[in-house]
């Protein structure tokens, strides 16, 4: 976190800087991180390792799914093993997989019993075992940060 010590230091700077720590201990092809206003029941996507195939965009509505149940609901991290199981649940599963990636961990990042962000990692198929994705947790008070300023950007 060296890298967000100094004047000026942003949200999205923090994000970078968890990504980075993701990257190192975890492991990661790409990351993004979404907010969330459950209130208004709608997301945003606010920082994208890949800008082309994820590009920073508006407002988007919250739609009911297993994987709302499980990361916005019951506040957990869910986490999949092979492209059938994003498929699920991602409609742009054909892109996920022609990036590359087959498995995925999305990490809630929850403030007074809400969840206000959500840090988004792809991967090989088979990579993001319950075991691999433990540390993300000592991760979770720097992402806090960072949400809690984009959550307010969000509603303003």
């Amino acid at each position: 976190m060296a890298s967000v010590r100094r004047p000026g230091v942003t949200a999205i700077d923090l994000i970078g800087g968890v990504g980075k720590m993701l990257h190192e201990t975890i492991g990661t092809q790409l990351l993004t991180a979404s907010v969330y206003d459950m209130d208004s029941r709608q997301s945003k996507r606010v920082y994208s390792e890949n800008l082309e195939a994820y590009p920073l965009a508006g407002l988007k509505p919250i739609e009911d799914n297993k994987w709302t149940e499980i990361v916005l609901n019951q506040h957990r991290v869910f986490h999949t093993l092979k492209i059938e199981e994003i498929a699920e649940v991602f409609f742009d599963w054909p892109l996920i997989q022609s990036l590359g990636n087959e498995s995925n961990a999305n990490i809630p990042v929850v403030v007074d019993g809400k969840v206000i962000g959500t840090l988004n990692l792809l991967n090989k198929a088979g990579y993001y075992t319950a075991e691999r994705i433990t540390p993300a947790a000592d991760l979770l008070p720097y992402a806090t940060i960072a949400f809690q300023h984009l959550a307010k950007s969000m509603k303003a």
